[in-house]
């Protein structure tokens, strides 16, 4: 069996965001770059298989990102960090991933030929919130698409998979090769220990030279939410006050 685990490399979580004086892009001197927190759950359930079947399952740990100027923004440290688990092998394609539909294109155009059974993403990256990516890349190669996944079992050529839905879980089931997001759920997040941060400094890390299509969408400029203004604070118990403020702007 063959596992693609496509990640993100986003800014850590606690980053106190700033953008370039022209506002065309972040600001990332001093910003430290983590795996995207939602491909931990899809790093984590893949490291959990080939531990199975160490000899049937392959798992390729992919990114599309340049490595910045320090050693914390490395998208090549990130995928040592992801092979660390005991993933087999890392690919980095060297483009800026300036939108979903590029990104999509570069892993599709990566992965077509590959015979990958399992397509592994997050949900979603936490610096744009998209969730597009995945379901592009179905599209691209053609593959049934399972979003927001919290479990997965495979059995006979096909997965069983399960997802939250509004007032209980809906239980799919499909053949593979498929495309997958996940959310938290599938497994529980693993620390590298000491011998799988040692190995993957020998496994092998790829970096290819994009050749998928060019990007759709730009972005024109990146803007901080404006700084919080007066407010006035109304007590629990005096909501006639509030409804008469919001009366008195014209709001209700």
């Amino acid at each position: 069996m063959k596992i693609l685990c496509s990640i993100s490399h986003v800014p850590d979580t606690t980053t106190r965001i700033q953008f370039t004086p022209d506002g065309s892009a972040l600001d990332r001197n001093g910003v430290t770059f983590i795996v995207n927190p939602y491909d931990d759950f899809i790093l984590a359930r893949a490291a959990e298989l080939k531990e199975k079947n160490p000899s049937e399952v392959h798992v390729t740990v992919l990114c599309v990102g340049k490595n910045g100027s320090s050693s914390t923004d490395s998208v090549d440290a990130n995928l040592r960090k992801a092979l660390a688990l005991g993933l087999d092998e890392a690919v980095r394609i060297d483009a800026e991933p300036v939108d979903a539909f590029s990104v999509a294109s570069l892993i599709a155009d990566y992965a077509k030929d590959k015979a990958f059974d399992l397509l592994f993403f997050g949900k979603e990256s936490i610096d744009y919130n998209g969730s597009q990516v995945p379901g592009m890349v179905a599209a691209l190669l053609d593959l049934p698409f399972i979003s927001y996944a919290t479990s997965i079992e495979l059995e006979n050529g096909a997965a069983r998979l399960t997802r939250e839905i509004t007032g209980g879980k809906e239980i799919i089931e499909c053949p593979l090769p498929l495309v997958l997001s996940a959310q938290k759920g599938l497994a529980e997040w693993r620390i590298p220990n000491v011998r799988g941060i040692m190995q993957a400094k020998s496994k092998p890390l790829h970096v290819l030279a994009p050749t998928g299509a060019s990007p759709r969408v730009r972005t024109w400029k990146h803007e901080l939410p404006p700084a919080k203004g007066s407010f006035k604070k109304v007590e629990p118990d005096r909501l006639q006050d509030l409804v008469q403020e919001l009366a008195n702007k014209g709001l209700i």
